[in-house]
């Protein structure tokens, strides 16, 4: 599904991934650790094709994406990949419903297509009836289930999720944590999540821990 072959990249002369190899399989729940700095996010960048390395080889089902153009990614990331991050980033003057179909609409869906996708997503998290209401009605974790309706939207291969319960209560986290559980287990859905959180990291399949730019 994703493998990373050899990743180094480097900031100048500041190395902050000295060689990665991963693997990441279909229906995987996995959680990369480490402490401030270790290059969580850079790995994570890269994995999205947000960034590219400075070496090494970058696989999403089968394809090598090191050499593909800016418009052949920006295909591959509507399509293929979600996205959620720590602060929901949803835009202020759409309703939940209309921030979940974007990504649908990007990628070409007809409108009472991905209005249906949007709105079967918004029942599973539990938001049938904050479908109407705009980001700053929602509370944090009702805004973030939606970032999670969004990123599933286009049925991506793998959601890829950096520090997406670090702004919320405990409570909140908690039910983050489980939906991502869920989903895993209902829709089969591979979730790569990047988290300072030991709690969630003892939830999920496997976890990934870098120090110093290197798997440990």
């Amino acid at each position: 599904m994703i493998q990373l072959k050899d990743i180094h990249k480097s900031f100048g002369s500041l190395e902050v991934l000295k060689g990665i190899d991963l693997t990441i399989g279909e229906s995987e729940l996995v959680s990369i650790v480490g402490s401030s700095g270790a290059g969580k996010t850079t790995l994570l960048q890269i994995m999205g094709t947000l960034d590219a390395p400075t070496s090494g080889e970058v696989f999403i089902d089968g394809e090598c994406v090191n050499r593909f153009s800016e418009r052949r990614l920006a295909r591959l990331r509507n399509s293929r990949i979600g996205f959620v991050f720590q602060f929901h980033q949803l835009l202020p003057e759409f309703s939940a419903l209309e921030n979940v179909m974007i990504p649908a609409l990007i990628g070409g869906a007809e409108r009472k297509a991905a209005a249906a996708r949007a709105s079967e997503l918004l029942d599973l998290m539990g938001l049938t009836e904050r479908a109407a209401h705009r980001p700053n009605e929602l509370s944090g974790g009702e805004k973030q289930r939606v970032a999670v309706a969004r990123a599933l939207v286009n049925r991506p291969t793998v959601v890829l999720a950096d520090e997406p319960s670090g702004s919320l209560d405990s409570r909140n986290k908690e039910e983050l944590h489980a939906l991502f559980a869920r989903l895993r287990d209902e829709l089969h859905q591979t979730f790569v999540i990047v988290t300072h959180d030991e709690s969630l990291s003892r939830q999920t399949d496997r976890t990934i821990r870098l120090v110093d730019g290197l798997v440990v």
